[in-house]
């Protein structure tokens, strides 16, 4: 078949849906993203490999990969995608500028500190003449951000249902608290649970969204709150006084991912199973996606997949 043909038989859903079914590493995740069932997004993908005379992914219990046909039509796929979307973009500003030039976030410390740097590179890929604005803080003043409007999104845990209401909430991943130490700490000669009694305590506060996940977990092992605590949101002031002091910092692992990769912090070995919480997506239920933001999602589904989140 000539390429002419080929291309003209090519559709945009069958570029997106094996876009998304990379960036999810499952058909099941792309389908719910785009809305299909799962039956509607292998037949697009088997069309589209009918179409190219090639095997594009290799399917198995773990999910899906590309084969090396894929890899090289992915790529190609992802660049007329965003070439589709900056045109549209353009288009609209000659047209009056309806669609808005800017995105603005709010997200929760464990994601700004750990997820949105990949994400705002991302976008930065897709839409490079976008302005993206984030704005980070505690769990009710990004929700009243988002409520007034001064914020489209927010991106963090699920907070308590009467905080909710008027909001709707869409599962990214999944996320733990850990208590993180400075290297060369007395307590990591033998890590003991009742090291949290015995120093001082960087703790979540009232209002932080991880809090009942941590008295749930202290209560589960016969714990009280700490006696010598800190409670602060604050990751500036944390991180200094963890790694300059013997504070013990109980805190959501995307706020530390950098430090605990690269050693400046160390992880306790306490089992925190018990915090693990879903993170999310927050928009107001009666807002309306424009298209710049869905390319922001896109740019965040794709970090989210290519840090290797815990999606389930």
């Amino acid at each position: 078949m000539g390429n002419l043909k080929r291309s003209r038989q090519v559709k945009i859903r069958h570029m997106q849906c094996l876009s998304e079914a990379v960036a999810h590493g499952s058909l099941k995740g792309a389908a719910e993203h785009l809305g299909l069932t799962q039956p509607a997004m292998s037949r697009t993908l088997k069309e589209l490999e009918e179409i190219l005379g090639a095997t594009l992914l290799r399917r198995s219990r773990a999910g899906v990969e590309l084969t090396e046909a894929g890899e090289i039509f992915a790529h190609f796929a992802r660049m007329s995608l965003a070439a589709l979307d900056h045109g549209l973009d353009s288009v609209d500003r000659t047209q009056g500028g309806l669609l808005r030039q800017e995105v603005t976030v709010g997200a929760l410390p464990s994601v700004a500190a750990g997820l949105l740097p990949r994400v705002a590179e991302e976008f930065r890929r897709l839409a490079p003449e976008a302005v993206l604005r984030l704005s980070d803080g505690p769990h009710g003043m990004l929700i009243d951000l988002l409520r007034s409007g001064a914020v489209s999104m927010v991106i963090g845990r699920l907070g308590d249902p009467a905080v909710m209401q008027g909001v709707s909430f869409t599962q990214l991943y999944t996320e733990e608290v850990v208590c993180a130490v400075r290297p060369g700490h007395p307590c990591l000669a033998a890590p003991s649970l009742s090291d949290l009694t015995r120093w001082p305590v960087i703790f979540p506060p009232s209002t932080a969204a991880i809090r009942p996940l941590v008295e749930r977990w202290l209560i589960s092992h016969g714990l009280s709150e700490p006696p010598q605590r800190i409670e602060t949101v604050s990751g500036a002031f944390a991180r200094v006084h963890a790694r300059d002091t013997d504070a013990i910092w109980m805190i959501s692992r995307g706020v530390v991912r950098n430090e605990l990769a690269d050693g400046r912090l160390v992880e306790l070995p306490f089992d925190m199973s018990l915090t693990k919480g879903p993170v999310g997506l927050m928009l107001r239920q009666d807002a309306e996606r424009t298209p710049l933001e869905g390319v922001f999602l896109k740019a965040l589904h794709a970090a989210i997949g290519a840090l290797d989140y815990d999606v389930s």
